[in-house]
């Protein structure tokens, strides 16, 4: 009976001891696992972090681009108003040529004109400048 009850608390002990290392390696293996899970959330979190200062700034491009298209069709609306009184000035302009008559050689009138010639020397110009002189009181009598 003795050698029975040995053989039982060996079984009992060597249970004992694979029920223990069992819980250590279960144990193990949960903390093996929990550090797996919070490296991946630690990794998730700095890619959710960097991932939204990346769209904050694409976010901030777009805007500034935004705004440079609403500009640009703002100048090209302008353009366009410009561009259309422009035709409808030439488009007028060409319609009102159908309205005047082409002049003929009958419908000029020719004068006979007398063209003269100024011929003025050195002294009949100095003359007439004083005269001028006097006359806008650019040369005044002294007492």
């Amino acid at each position: 009976m003795n050698i029975n009850k040995n053989e039982n608390s060996f079984k009992n002990n060597l249970y004992d001891t694979n029920n223990i290392t069992s819980k250590k390696i279960k144990l193990f293996n949960l903390k093996f696992i929990h550090r797996i899970f919070d490296s991946v959330n630690i990794s998730l979190l700095i890619l959710i972090f960097i991932l939204s200062f990346l769209s904050f700034n694409s976010q901030r491009k777009w805007t500034s681009i935004y705004k440079n298209l609403l500009k640009t069709r703002a100048n090209n609306n302008n353009l366009i108003d410009y561009i259309s009184k422009t035709e409808e000035f030439y488009i007028n302009e060409i319609e009102s040529l159908n309205t005047f008559k082409k002049a003929t050689p009958k419908d000029l009138i020719y004068l006979d004109k007398q063209i003269t010639q100024n011929k003025n020397n050195y002294l009949n110009k100095k003359i007439k400048y004083i005269k001028d002189g006097l006359k806008d009181s650019k040369y005044q009598k002294g007492y």
